[in-house]
């Protein structure tokens, strides 16, 4: 099975897509210059303790301020206040905590107002970003994570991912980790570790001390609300987590991108760099690679399904719905109970894929398709579990009820991603009111002939929609060649199903794009 990343990187956001044999698995847009990414420190201010919640309101600069509940200080907060108030008070020289003193473990049923008090100074980390009206969500157990380790200051314990359960594999992990690891530092040792000798392990785990210092260098100077220590670039942070031997590619459009990207690899994995590619097509990226239709098809709120039948999904502030629906499947099986789990399975592939893709969290609701039989509810629930266990958030399945409802709640750490696969009426714009205009088709044959009668420009590229790119090409006798033998000059048309059916451009031989009045 291979993996891919394509980066589509443009002035004002990200766009990141996962691939798995060709097929669309995650998207992720990132906003350039956007706050509150899982993973940031910062040195925020309490600015209400509620007893009643046991938990703590903390000003981090957003409009809102975060959530700090009790169970989320970690039974250290106490030496990481104090750590913080030494650290600010000019008094802690060095980021390391080889000869640094514990305070006593909180209670795990205490009160938040027995250890936070109002205006208090707290390093924290965010743990889920803004969502809706909810302001960040935040956690005091800090953890930085690297590419085959995480590193958890003020703590002892050594964990080995569950992943790895060859016992011989644990042992010897926990024996190398415990001759490198720093005083006073936990370490949670990832999946991918497994079979890496100790010089990689060392090399990540001394790249997590150095960012725990640097960290502790910005908090010496930090007034809250105020960053202490940012998470890598999402695109950076998808590929140190999703990195593995299955990887084939990564392809970027832009050369910073590019160049932050294979310094990012030359630290984590310099074996991997040469797997990172700068397309040079002539195209877009997205539209190369397919990835364009991809997201156009599967983002709506209706999503077909392969051999016959479609989900509808659903988004309410409480919950999502996905309802199965067999289409025109009914007609090809013998029985309805045959029909039923043969979409159902397929259904079930296709709502796991969804739930990774739109990053949907909280509580899923799925109606599959009633069944009858047992043994087929159990079938479809066995399934169910069987394609979420590549899923990376947490989440707990319940069994189909006799209605066939499926109850999913999924970890939530960022917005759902949500993406308008709608284009604006070519007729009225958008405005609901059709006024007269001249065809598109006609606009764009007046600009061609002005720009090689009127301007002598050499040589044309055209981008358009597919629909117009096909008016344009198709046929033996096609408009384009009906430009040519008018004009003995050639326009390169390209298509961008990302852009509406009446947007266009046009670009002279040195690719520089001609703007219209």
């Amino acid at each position: 099975m291979s993996t891919e990343l394509v980066i589509n990187s443009s002035p004002e956001k990200v766009r990141i897509a996962l691939l798995k044999d060709k097929e669309l698995l995650e998207c992720h847009f990132e906003t350039k210059g956007s706050e509150f990414n899982v993973g940031d420190l910062y040195l925020g201010k309490v600015k209400k303790v509620v007893d009643g919640l046991n938990a703590a309101f903390v000003d981090v600069g957003y409009e809102k301020d975060a959530f700090l509940h009790y169970t989320d200080l970690g039974p250290n907060i106490k030496s990481l206040a104090k750590y913080v108030k030494t650290t600010l008070n000019k008094k802690n020289n060095t980021g390391l905590l080889n000869d640094f003193h514990f305070e006593p473990e909180i209670n795990k049923l205490g009160k938040i107002s027995q250890v936070l008090t109002k205006n208090q100074k707290v390093l924290v980390q965010i743990t889920k970003e803004p969502i809706s009206s909810k302001g960040p969500r935040l956690s005091c157990e800090l953890s930085l994570a690297g590419r085959y380790l995480v590193l958890v200051p003020f703590s002892k314990a050594i964990s080995v991912s569950r992943k790895i359960q060859d016992a011989e594999e644990r042992q010897r992990l926990k024996r190398l980790i415990t001759s490198i690891r720093p005083e006073n530092f936990g370490v949670i040792i990832r999946t991918v570790a497994k079979g890496k000798d100790v010089a990689e392990l060392d090399r990540d785990l001394k790249s997590l001390v150095e960012k725990w210092q640097q960290a502790r260098k910005t908090l010496k100077s930090s007034e809250p609300p105020m960053k202490v220590l940012g998470e890598v670039e999402r695109s950076s942070a998808l590929v140190r987590d999703v990195l593995n031997e299955s990887f084939d590619s990564i392809t970027v459009d832009e050369k910073d991108a590019y160049e932050n990207l294979r310094d990012y690899m030359g630290e984590i994995a310099p074996d991997k760099v040469d797997l990172i590619k700068l397309h040079n097509g002539k195209g877009k990226l997205f539209e190369a690679r397919g990835i364009e239709h991809q997201i156009k098809t599967l983002f709506g709120q209706s999503v077909s399904l392969p051999g016959g039948g479609y989900l509808i999904i659903e988004h309410t502030e409480a919950l999502h719905v996905v309802d199965v629906n067999s289409g025109n499947k009914a007609s090809t099986e013998s029985n309805q109970e045959t029909t039923a789990l043969s979409v159902n399975l397929t259904a079930a592939r296709e709502v796991a894929r969804q739930l990774r893709l739109r990053d949907m969290g909280g509580i899923i609701v799925v109606d599959f398709i009633d069944m009858k039989k047992a043994e087929n509810r159990k079938q479809v629930f066995e399934l169910m579990k069987d394609v979420m266990k590549t899923d990376k958030a947490k989440s707990v399945i319940l069994p189909l009820s006799k209605f066939g409802l499926l109850q999913i709640t999924r970890q939530r750490v960022r917005p759902e991603l949500s993406i308008s696969t709608g284009e604006v009426c070519p007729t009225c714009n958008g405005s609901g009111k059709i006024s007269a205009s001249l065809q598109i088709a006609d606009i764009i044959e007046g600009h061609i002939d002005h720009l090689f009668t009127k301007q002598n420009e050499k040589k044309l590229t055209l981008t358009v929609h597919p629909f117009l790119y096909a008016y344009y090409t198709k046929g033996l006798f096609s408009k384009r060649f009906n430009w040519y033998w008018k004009h003995k000059k050639w326009v390169n048309i390209i298509q961008d199903s990302s852009i509406s059916i009446i947007d266009f451009s046009i670009f002279n031989s040195s690719g520089e794009e001609i703007e219209f009045k």
